[in-house]
C-alpha cells in the first residue's frame, strides 16, 4: 500500500517539475480546462445565439 501511495507521489512530482521546465521555456502556459470544461458554463451556441448572429443574407 505505501509503494502505490509513493508512485502516485512520485508522478504528480514529475508532473509538477514538467510543467515548470515548460513554463521556464515557453512562458505561461494555457490553462487545463477551457470555460466550457468547467461545471456551470452557458451554453452561448444556442439556437438563439445562432439566430442573432446569423447575417442578414443567410436568412
Amino acid at each position: 500500500m505505501a509503494e502505490q501511495h509513493s508512485d502516485k507521489h512520485d508522478e504528480e512530482s514529475r508532473a509538477r517539475i514538467e510543467r515548470a521546465r515548460l513554463t521556464r521555456i515557453f512562458g505561461d502556459v494555457l490553462p487545463e480546462t477551457t470555460g466550457d470544461d468547467r461545471a456551470g458554463a452557458e451554453d452561448t451556441r444556442s439556437d438563439d445565439w445562432f439566430d442573432r448572429e446569423r447575417p442578414p443574407h443567410h436568412y
